[in-house]
């Protein structure tokens, strides 16, 4: 999902770094109205930059115009919940810029927004009702299946907005091949989640579970 420089203008570049800190300050004052009431919030979100850059730079490889990366994105929201997670990106993205691919940093913001924006809309439009403690409703293996097919559809469809606005011709079959090669991420990723929800869930009583997770808060099938 990274857009390689060169890519984007540098006016375009800037809309997207300012896009990008507004979604993080909203994140964060989301964060703070969960902090009043789990004061652990913010470590959740250590810990979501944290694994994100673990699975990040434990399998990319190019593909296309942009990179095929194993992102964890709903093995991370369904263990450790939404702001964590949306903030967790951007932080996990600035820290493996820093550490790993200083030239990152130049499309902090566009990378920023292509995982952060999928996932609002995934937790707006699906995911939030599975946190909901008056739903009956059981998370099943199929539903974080449309889950991770929705969030990575969301992630490429990014990528295709960056190469569409961008100042390099980009064909279009160059964007598919990239899109097409996130189908074995979704069909890996959701067995990857449901058997990480599946195994917290068997000790959601332990302490560290109960407080570091928002597992027992879901109701699995």
């Amino acid at each position: 999902m990274h857009i390689e420089p060169g890519y984007v203008s540098a006016a375009k570049v800037i809309a997207a770094n300012a896009g990008a800190v507004g979604v993080f300050v909203w994140g964060c004052k989301e964060q703070i109205s969960e902090f009043l009431k789990e004061p652990l919030t913010p470590l959740k979100t250590l810990l979501a930059a944290g694994f994100f850059s673990i699975f990040m730079q434990s399998f990319h490889m190019s593909v296309g115009p942009s990179e095929l990366h194993f992102i964890g994105a709903m093995a991370m929201y369904l263990t450790l919940g939404f702001t964590p997670v949306l903030l967790g990106f951007a932080v996990g993205l600035l820290f493996q810029a820093l550490a790993f691919d200083p030239q990152d940093m130049y499309h902090l913001g566009v990378n920023s927004l292509s995982l952060m924006l999928p996932l609002i809309s995934v937790h707006y439009l699906g995911g939030k009702q599975l946190f909901d403690k008056d739903l009956t409703k059981r998370l099943s293996f199929a539903q974080i299946l449309k889950l991770d097919a929705m969030y990575y559809a969301g992630v490429t469809g990014m990528v295709g907005f960056w190469l569409m606005i961008g100042e390099v011709a980009t064909p279009f079959t160059a964007w598919a091949q990239f899109a097409l090669s996130y189908l074995a991420i979704v069909v890996f990723e959701p067995v990857v989640t449901f058997l990480a929800v599946k195994g917290l869930k068997a000790i959601e009583d332990n302490a560290v579970v109960r407080n570091l997770t928002v597992v027992p808060q879901l109701k699995m099938a």
